[in-house]
């Protein structure tokens, strides 16, 4: 795969070299020659220039690249790439690094970005998962659509523990995609059995999120020796949780 790499700095060179452990072809630019030292990248290719410029961009080989990243330190500058790529080169997909979280909501398609990636919003959302315990955290937004990447720790006492994934009944538009126990990775399916301090990672809307948080903080309520059945089951019924993911009427 060519990779097109805007930004020589320290997040740039962090993504150049794991793409060049991968056995990527990357081309890095920079405006300034002094990155090139300081990066000690092995197996990149460098341009020096303002990859404003479609010169620049044209010595990188952007019209090969399968992908682009604007990884600069300037949200102006990484629109700019990200539009210039998609327009006039064609290329595939194009990730934007946003560094103000106020210009988040510029980096979109009609900007040419496929992939926002803010890094103020992933560290908070970090610190927020370390810390929230029981709460949704949204760790990423695709800007292609509506979709976002969540995700929720499951509290040790929480009534879903101990059922399975299809006895919860999710809110549309919400696809369980992983779970993270103990460190090891999980590709759920419906037989897994939620544990306490389980990581779950969901694929889901704006929308879908909210209900997601609403199905859960109710259902922490719920007195879990009430939703046992027959036999000592601690497997939350479906019906416990399926009024908390049923969107509220709206008001008259």
């Amino acid at each position: 795969m060519h990779v097109v790499i805007v930004g020589g700095g320290s997040v740039g060179s962090s993504i150049a070299r794991e793409l060049l452990s991968h056995g990527h072809d990357v081309v890095v630019v920079d405006a300034t020659s002094e990155v090139i030292g300081r990066s000690n990248l092995r197996g990149a290719q460098w341009v020096v220039g303002d990859a404003c410029d479609l010169d620049v961009l044209q010595r990188a080989r952007a019209e090969e690249a399968d992908v682009v990243v604007a990884a600069t330190g300037d949200d102006k500058a990484n629109l700019v790439v990200s539009l210039l790529a998609r327009s006039e080169f064609g290329v595939p997909r194009t990730v934007g690094r946003v560094n103000n979280p106020k210009n988040e909501w510029l980096f979109d398609d009609a900007w040419g970005v496929d992939v926002a990636v803010s890094t103020p919003r992933l560290m908070t959302a970090l610190v927020e998962e370390a810390v929230e315990v029981g709460d949704v955290v949204r760790l990423l937004s695709f800007q292609t659509g509506t979709a976002t990447l969540s995700a929720y720790t499951v509290p040790r006492e929480h009534p879903v523990v101990a059922s399975t994934v299809t006895q919860v009944p999710w809110p549309p538009d919400v696809a369980l995609v992983a779970i993270l126990r103990d460190g090891v990775p999980i590709a759920p399916s419906g037989d897994d059995v939620m544990e306490g301090g389980d990581e779950l990672f969901f694929i889901t809307t704006a929308e879908g999120e909210e209900q997601l948080r609403a199905m859960f903080t109710t259902a922490r309520d719920v007195n879990l020796q009430a939703a046992r059945g027959e036999g000592g089951s601690t497997a939350m019924p479906a019906t416990a949780l399926r009024r908390t993911a049923e969107p509220p009427s709206p008001a008259v």
